[in-house]
């Protein structure tokens, strides 16, 4: 049985020495690299402790209501199950949410990873026989860092933030700091809905940046923001002869695609994360049986 992965979070990268992708992660107790193999998703430890293994969402879109477009549900249950690694670390949710404000996809990726290796920690050498295969040797390859720490965020001066390309994001990521380690040990305990609600209160997040955190961290894609560009473009893909709403303005036309999102879930919670996610993952996904996945075209 094969794995389908979503690899929608821009840390997922090919190591080009042994052409798995891989993925490193912080969780509370300690950090770990996640990799697809042929074999599937192997998740180690290579620092700390396993107290907090990072949590998997499958998603099944055989499961979706017939409010669903015949072609949509078509595609997604072509696609068939899949598996998201949640993201175990809220700062690390947060902080991409925030590098993804007004680029697009593809330019965020490169922001969050020159972001990362700029200004990152970074993660030890996987031990012998783990699964992970040997850490990247080349310089395509440097060595994986997860994103800069906010007590680190909060010591960098504006020309650090410039040299990478941050300057835009540079007061987001500063109030964001300072708000997670003051509110960290009671947001992280949050459902979903509850703790949009509390990012939305940070300056310079907005409702967009809030809901694309909170389902990054909790697994839960009914709070994302379903008027996404990523969502409406791999949908108009999936089944490009539905009639999708429209309009002149962009504001209008997001607000339209959203309402009828919803209707399509049936406004059911668990549908329209099913939905949401299966699309997101239609469109940035890897499989076991076709080592390298797709070569997603990110909105």
């Amino acid at each position: 049985m094969h794995t389908v992965l979503t690899t929608d979070h821009p840390a997922w990268q090919e190591n080009t020495a042994t052409g798995h992708l891989q993925r490193p992660l912080r969780t509370a107790d300690g950090s770990w690299l996640a990799t697809l193999t042929s074999d599937g998703l192997d998740l180690a430890c290579v620092d700390g402790t396993e107290d907090t293994k990072p949590t998997l969402v499958t998603t099944d879109p055989t499961s979706l209501p017939d409010t669903v477009p015949a072609a949509l549900l078509t595609g997604l249950r072509g696609l068939g199950p899949s598996v998201r690694v949640a993201n175990p670390w809220l700062w690390d949710a947060i902080t991409t949410a925030v590098l993804r404000q007004v680029v697009r996809a593809d330019q965020a990726r490169r922001l969050y990873r020159g972001w990362c290796a700029a200004h990152g920690t970074e993660l030890p050498a996987p031990a012998p026989g783990n699964g992970s295969g040997p850490r990247p040797g080349s310089a395509a390859d440097r060595a994986f860092r997860t994103a800069p720490t906010p007590e680190t965020v909060l010591t960098l001066t504006d020309e650090q933030f410039a040299a990478v390309g941050t300057t835009f994001h540079r007061t987001a990521l500063r109030a964001a700091a300072g708000a997670y380690l003051e509110h960290r040990a009671r947001w992280e305990q949050l459902e979903a809905p509850a703790l949009v609600a509390e990012l939305v209160g940070v300056p310079r997040i907005g409702p967009w940046t809030a809901a694309a955190a909170a389902a990054d961290f909790t697994g839960d894609f009914s709070v994302y923001p379903h008027a996404d560009l990523a969502v409406r473009t791999w949908a108009a893909r999936i089944a490009p002869d539905h009639p999708w709403p429209a309009a002149d303005k962009p504001k209008k036309a997001e607000a339209l695609f959203g309402a009828h999102w919803h209707r399509l879930a049936g406004n059911a919670p668990r549908h329209l994360h099913t939905l949401t996610l299966s699309t997101l993952t239609w469109g940035a996904h890897a499989r076991t049986d076709q080592l390298g996945g797709t070569d997603p075209h990110h909105p």
